[in-house]
């Protein structure tokens, strides 16, 4: 009986381990769905209203509202793409994630962390980091 409980105990927490990770890559994964498909609900429901999104590239940082009322650009620009992305390292509140971005000329290799609270992005940093995907 309490090898049976120590088993069921072992499982338990490795199964509330993963959790995180799990709510992470869901996070994530819903980030970049809404970007491609320019859900400017399903962005602004993934930010906080003090959230912060920084271009590294553009040297440009914008607000959530800034951040949403750009969408009208990105969907010209994001029409026809694909983003494929992994997340490649997280210390606590805050993930790197590689993400391919995929457009009908040409693609683009950006590394993005997000910096979480609860289940809010607080603030997105993107950086170029090839003018390919062949690293991806």
């Amino acid at each position: 009986m309490k090898k049976a409980l120590a088993a069921i105990l072992s499982t338990l927490a490795l199964v509330i381990s993963a959790l995180p990770a799990a709510a992470d890559e869901a996070l994530v994964e819903r980030w970049y769905q809404a970007l491609l498909a320019v859900d400017r609900d399903g962005l602004s429901s993934l930010l906080a209203d003090e959230a912060i999104i920084k271009l590294t590239d553009l040297e440009v940082e914008q607000s959530k509202s800034e951040f949403i009322a750009s969408m009208d650009e990105w969907q010209v620009a994001a029409e026809g793409a694909a983003i494929r992305h992994r997340i490649v390292e997280k210390h606590g509140t805050v993930m790197t994630v590689l993400a391919c971005y995929d457009f009908p000329g040409n693609d683009m290799l950006m590394q993005e962390t997000f910096t979480v609270t609860g289940s809010l992005i607080v603030e997105n940093t993107q950086a170029t980091v090839a003018e390919n995907c062949d690293t991806f």
